[in-house]
């Protein structure tokens, strides 16, 4: 089944982002709030998913990180619908703006625990260890688009 996304364009939308982002990263996973909260998000481009009933379940943000080059940051799933796509969906909205903004290549610091869920997406572990986000185990990640 194909899920509904939509670039957020409104602060509505991205006070939607922000607040599964709090519940999934500063509730769920205890990062600080300031941290979380790191003053990219006016300049980012975000995505939301919505389920069936059209609410906001999973959100996604893209930034420029250098030549032709975009990095995936802060993608969150609700809890309760994790396991259903929804993160899937989310990649590729934000793969699909970054293919019309020009990147060639994405970057993601994944959490140890999502590198297969990525791995399946095309991405490639690129990071010799781990390190720590946030005090939580991370590994560099990256796919390169065919030209």
């Amino acid at each position: 089944m194909a899920h509904r996304t939509m670039r957020v364009t409104t602060p509505k939308q991205l006070e939607a982002a922000l607040a599964i982002r709090r519940k999934v990263f500063i509730e769920e996973q205890k990062v600080p709030p300031e941290e979380e909260m790191d003053g990219l998000d006016e300049s980012a481009a975000h995505v939301l998913a919505l389920d069936p009933d059209g609410r906001p379940v999973a959100t996604g943000r893209l930034i420029p990180y250098g030549h032709r080059t975009g990095k995936l940051q802060r993608i969150a799933v609700l809890a309760e619908v994790r396991g259903q796509g929804y993160g899937r969906a989310v990649v590729e909205a934000l793969e699909e703006i970054g293919r019309a903004m020009g990147f060639t290549r994405f970057v993601l610091g994944a959490q140890t625990h999502a590198e297969a869920f990525y791995r399946k997406l095309g991405y490639r572990t690129t990071s010799p260890e781990v390190f720590l986000d946030a005090g939580i185990p991370h590994v560099h990640m990256e796919k390169v688009l065919a030209e």
